[in-house]
C-alpha cells in the first residue's frame, strides 16, 4: 500500500482538493486503484449544520454522511464511491476520544493529544488501507500549515510515515507563489516560509505544487528547489486554468506529476490513457452551440454553495457538445417582478435550500416556467416550491404551503416527515443517503432514466403530502416516482409540459464528467430544443450576481 498526503500552505482555498482529485484521475488512468479521503481540522462533527455562506455546499455520500465539498471532486474525478470513513473532522476525533474516556477504555490513563488523538487519525488511514482494495490512498489535510487546529493531523502523519516507511509515502505540498505586479516578479518567500513551518513539525515535502498566475521560469524553480530541499523536477507548476477545472489533470500530466509520484513510490505503471478525458475537456472548452440557463437560488454570491449543480450542468451540456451561459439570479429579486429576468432564458433550475427567505421568488419562477413552457428542473426544495405553486394557481388551493415556512398552514401540501416530528438535534438527523425510487411506467421520468427503479441520494426533512395526490393529479400534476412502498413522492412532472421535472433527492451528487446524470441530460436536451445558441464555453453572467441580505445560519427544522 502506498500513501500520498496533500497539505497546503500560505493561504486557504488554493485548490488542494482539486489537486488531489486530479492526481487521482491520472493514477487511475495508469490503472492503479485509488481512494481519497479528507481530514478537516474544524471542530464541527460534520458540515451538515454549517452555513453555506461560510462553508459552501454540503456533499452527501451513499451512506448518508454529510461531508466536505472536496469529496464531490473526489467522486467526480475518479471511480471512488466514498463513505463516511473518507471524511474525518476534529469534531469526530475528539468525540471519539471523549466517549472512549467516559467508557473507561483508556484504563485510567491521562488522555492526551499524543498518543490518543493522533492514534484515532492514524486508525482512519489504516481503515482504508486494511480493505486491500486499493493501491494508493490519497489523504488531503484541510486548512493551512501552521494553523493550531491542524497540528494533530500533521503530527499523526509524521508518526504514520515512521510506521509504514518513507519509501511508501509521498508528501505533496500545495503552496502559493504570488506575482507582485509592481515588481514584475514571482515571489518564492511565502513558499519557503510554509515549507519551513512543515519542517518544524517534522515533515519534508517531496513535491511542491505551485499555484501561480504566471509561468514558473527556470530560476524560480531552481530557487524553490534549493531553499525547500525539493528536487527541481518536483517543483510543479499549477497555473489558473483558462476555461474549466477539468483541465487541471491535463495540466499536471504535462508537468509530469503522475510519472514523478509513481517514481517516488516505486510503482511500475503503463502510460495513462487520457483520450476520453481530453475529448470531454474539448467539448467543454469549444462546444458547437450554447444554451442560456437560469439558476434561481439564495446563496448566489457563494461560488461553492451549488458546486455540484454547476458541475452536473457542465457534464450534461458536454455530452450534447453544448456550452452553458449561466444566469445566476437571487430568488428574492423575483418576488417583485420576473419577466425581465427570465424572458431570454432556455431553462430554469431551482436548487435545494432551507428557510423561508426567497421562497415566493422561487414559487413565481415555477409559475413562469410552467405557464411559458420553459424547461424546469427542481431539486429538493425546487420540487417543493413547484408543488406549492401548482396547488395554489392550478388546483385553487390558495393557502397551499409547506409547514417549513408556515407551521400553521391550513393546506400543508408539503409537510414534515413523520419520523422527523420528534427530532430536536439538527446534525445528521434528516433523511440522508441513498434510497430507491420506483418509477411509474409510461411517464417522462421512465423515458429519461430508461428504467423503472433507480437509487438516489437524499438530504431533506419535508415531503409531499400524499393527501393532495389525487386532487393535483386530476389537474396534470403527476407523481412519476415514489418510494417502493408508494408512501413518499420522489419525482414529479407535469403532464402537458415539454420538461417540467422536480425530484425530492439530489441527482447532482451522482453526475460525472463522462457519465452525466439522466435528469440533467434530459434537462439540457429540452433546453436545446427550445433555443439554438452560439458556441462558447460555460460562463456565469456576472451582472446577474447581487449581494444577499445579512447572512443567516441554515434553518434545519
Amino acid at each position: 500500500m502506498k500513501y500520498i498526503f496533500v497539505t497546503g500552505g500560505v493561504v486557504s482555498s488554493l485548490g488542494k482538493g482539486l489537486t488531489a482529485a486530479s492526481l487521482g484521475t491520472l493514477l487511475e488512468a495508469r490503472r492503479l486503484r485509488v481512494v481519497l479521503q479528507k481530514f478537516d481540522p474544524y471542530l464541527n462533527v460534520d458540515p451538515g449544520t454549517m452555513n453555506p455562506f461560510q462553508h459552501g455546499e454540503v456533499y452527501v455520500l451513499n451512506d448518508g454522511a454529510e461531508t466536505d465539498l472536496d469529496l464531490g471532486h473526489y467522486e467526480r474525478f475518479t471511480n471512488c464511491v466514498l463513505t463516511r470513513h473518507n471524511n474525518l473532522t476534529s469534531g469526530q476525533i475528539y468525540e471519539t476520544v471523549i466517549l472512549k474516556e467516559r467508557r473507561g477504555d483508556y484504563l485510567g490513563k491521562t488522555v492526551q493529544v499524543i498518543p490518543h488523538v493522533t492514534d484515532v487519525i492514524k486508525d482512519r488511514i489504516r481503515k482504508l488501507s486494511d480493505e486491500s482494495k486499493y493501491d494508493v490512498v490519497i489523504t488531503e489535510i484541510g486548512g493551512t500549515t501552521g494553523d493550531i487546529e491542524g497540528l494533530p493531523f500533521l503530527e499523526a502523519i509524521r508518526q504514520f510515515i515512521l510506521e509504514v516507511g518513507p519509501q511508501n509515502v509521498v508528501n505533496m505540498h500545495v503552496t502559493l507563489v504570488p506575482y507582485i505586479k509592481a515588481a514584475h516578479e514571482l515571489k518564492t518567500k511565502p513558499t519557503q516560509q510554509s515549507v519551513a513551518k512543515l519542517r518544524e513539525i517534522g515533515l519534508q515535502p517531496q513535491v511542491l505544487i505551485c499555484r501561480t498566475e504566471k509561468p514558473l521560469d527556470r530560476d524560480v524553480r531552481r530557487k524553490l528547489s534549493m531553499f525547500c530541499s525539493v528536487s527541481e523536477k518536483a517543483v510543479v507548476e499549477e497555473r489558473d486554468v483558462e476555461h474549466t477545472i477539468y483541465e487541471v489533470p491535463l495540466m499536471l500530466h504535462a508537468e509530469g506529476l503522475d510519472a514523478l509520484v509513481c517514481d517516488l513510490l516505486h510503482l511500475e505503471t503503463p502510460e495513462p490513457d487520457l483520450a476520453d478525458w481530453r475529448k470531454f475537456v474539448e467539448r467543454v472548452v469549444s462546444p458547437k452551440r450554447c444554451v442560456k440557463i437560469a439558476v434561481i437560488g439564495k446563496y448566489m454570491d457563494v461560488r461553492d454553495a451549488y458546486k455540484s449543480i454547476y458541475e452536473s450542468l457542465t457534464h450534461a451540456a458536454a455530452s450534447e457538445d453544448c456550452g452553458i451561459d449561466l444566469k445566476l439570479i437571487d430568488a428574492e429579486s423575483l418576488e417583485r417582478g420576473i419577466d425581465s429576468q427570465l424572458k431570454d432564458i432556455a431553462g430554469v433550475l431551482v436548487p435545494g435550500g432551507f428557510g423561508v427567505r426567497g421562497i415566493e421568488g422561487k414559487i413565481n419562477t415555477a409559475r413562469y416556467a410552467r405557464e411559458n413552457k420553459i424547461p424546469y428542473l427542481g431539486l429538493c426544495l425546487g420540487m417543493q416550491v413547484a408543488t406549492i405553486e401548482f396547488a395554489r394557481n392550478v388546483c385553487g388551493i390558495k393557502d397551499a404551503n409547506s409547514t417549513e415556512f408556515d407551521k400553521e398552514t391550513p393546506e400543508p401540501v408539503i409537510s414534515l416527515l413523520e419520523e422527523q416530528r420528534g427530532v430536536r438535534k439538527k446534525g445528521a438527523s434528516m433523511r440522508l443517503g441513498t434510497w430507491p425510487t420506483q418509477i411509474v411506467k409510461g411517464t417522462l421520468a421512465e423515458k429519461i432514466y430508461g428504467d423503472t427503479e433507480v437509487t438516489e441520494r437524499h438530504r431533506h426533512r419535508y415531503e409531499f403530502n400524499m393527501k393532495y395526490r389525487d386532487q393535483m393529479n386530476a389537474k396534470g400534476f403527476v407523481i412519476s416516482g415514489t418510494s417502493p412502498d408508494g408512501t413518499l413522492a420522489e419525482l414529479v412532472e407535469l403532464r402537458d409540459h415539454p420538461y417540467f421535472v422536480g425530484c425530492q433527492y439530489h441527482p447532482e451528487f451522482q453526475s460525472k464528467p463522462n457519465k452525466p446524470h439522466p435528469l440533467f441530460k434530459g434537462f439540457i436536451q429540452a433546453c436545446l430544443a427550445r433555443q439554438a445558441g452560439r458556441a462558447t464555453h460555460a460562463r456565469a453572467d456576472q451582472e446577474s450576481l447581487r449581494l444577499v441580505p445579512e447572512r443567516e445560519l441554515v434553518p434545519q427544522r
